[in-house]
């Protein structure tokens, strides 16, 4: 491999790295350039390598947001876990569903979650945590343990954006808070994706673990970021990279 395309896929790894530490979304960045990079690699090789260098660089922001603001590790443990087993089933069924099928479905989420913040702007701003029912702990667990590491095994990209909307939604708390939360969900996440990846031979190794030392300098900065500017500077990153996204998923509709 050249050692251009080395240097463009290992910057692409640290500015993915910080994206996803402030609102997620790091797929946004960092698969599509694997893609454009490598075009003659299997495309669940590369999602295999980002799954890699993805999980090096949750760890890090999560350790990063845990020392230095408020997270709920109970209930991220209690969607975290439940993630592994279905974010490793999405994977398993990676390949044997067509784009074509998916990305309405994606593009539908998206547009929701874009809805929503966009309807609500003091959504995500301060935190007034709602009671912790059993009702809402199972709507926590079923989105953000069951249905959003499915999409993260089988797909990837939005996934960490659509975790904090759901967290910060469902909880009533700031967008620096379910940022925070949703690392240690999606740390199981990618965990269980990677771990079938993994057993399959899919993963690309050295460069993976590159990409994964990049990714945790660009999430370590970019939790830095998100806990020193907080909620407004994370909600104005979360429209961006949304938008951003659909974007994306329009012009591939039209390619």
């Amino acid at each position: 491999m050249e050692i251009e395309i080395i240097a463009l896929l290992l910057v692409a790894a640290a500015v993915a790295g910080w994206f996803d530490a402030v609102v997620g979304g790091g797929g946004l960045v960092q698969l599509p350039v694997l893609m454009l990079a490598m075009p003659g690699t299997p495309a669940v090789s590369l999602l295999a390598t980002d799954k890699l260098s993805s999980i090096a660089g949750t760890t890090c922001a999560a350790v990063t947001f845990s020392r230095r603001t408020k997270v709920d590790v109970r209930l991220a443990l209690i969607s975290g876990i439940p993630a592994v087993v279905l974010s490793g089933l999405g994977a398993a069924a990676a390949g044997t569903l067509p784009s074509e099928v998916l990305r309405p479905v994606v593009a539908a989420a998206l547009v929701a979650v874009l809805a929503i913040v966009v309807a609500r702007p003091s959504l995500g701003l301060s935190s007034t945590p709602a009671l912790p029912t059993r009702g809402r702990i199972a709507a926590v667990v079923l989105v953000t343990g069951i249905a959003l590491p499915f999409y993260n095994g089988l797909i990837g990209p939005g996934t960490g954006t659509m975790m904090v909307v759901a967290l910060t939604t469902l909880l009533g708390i700031d967008f620096t808070r379910g940022s925070a939360t949703s690392k240690i969900v999606n740390l199981g996440s990618n965990l269980g994706a990677l771990l079938v990846f993994a057993w399959q031979g899919q993963v690309l190794w050295l460069l993976g673990l590159g990409m994964a030392a990049c990714n945790m300098l660009g999430s370590r900065l970019g939790a830095g970021t998100a806990l020193r500017r907080g909620s407004p500077f994370v909600r104005t990153v979360l429209v961006i990279v949304v938008s951003l996204l659909l974007l994306k998923l329009g012009v591939e509709e039209l390619v």
